[in-house]
């Protein structure tokens, strides 16, 4: 499949969680750790919590493979700690997430084809 084999050349698929969740992070706007950490553990609904060596550890190999990047400018230092480091998406790290968007929506096509995902299933 063509279109697999260029997904395979922005990244390498599947993303772990953690690398996901920062990435789905920022894609709303621009971060700091703190606010990766916390919208990630909103997003999944408390299933994905990060400690600060998982974070920056994460960050720091995103900014490496230009998945996401550091941001020049800072908010007004009256608002905000001039200690914290911004971090946005590149193009390079929205592409990376829509490929894993789309495989994770493939895989489930395939579970509502062969009846593995059911309306009532997690229905208290």
């Amino acid at each position: 499949n063509k279109r697999y084999t260029h997904s395979m050349s922005v990244h390498h698929t599947p993303l772990t969680p953690t690398v996901f969740h920062i990435l789905l992070a920022l894609s709303l706007k621009e971060r700091h750790g703190y606010e990766i950490m916390k919208q990630a553990e909103e997003d999944s609904a408390g299933a994905v919590t990060m400690g600060p060596g998982a974070l920056y550890g994460a960050i720091k190999r995103l900014v490496q493979d230009n998945l996401i990047e550091e941001v020049e400018e800072r908010p007004d230092p009256e608002l905000d700690d001039e200690r914290r480091k911004y971090y946005r998406l590149t193009q390079k790290g929205k592409s990376c997430l829509s490929v894993e968007l789309r495989r994770l929506e493939e895989l489930v096509e395939v579970g509502k084809r062969r009846k593995l995902i059911h309306a009532h299933a997690f229905a208290a």
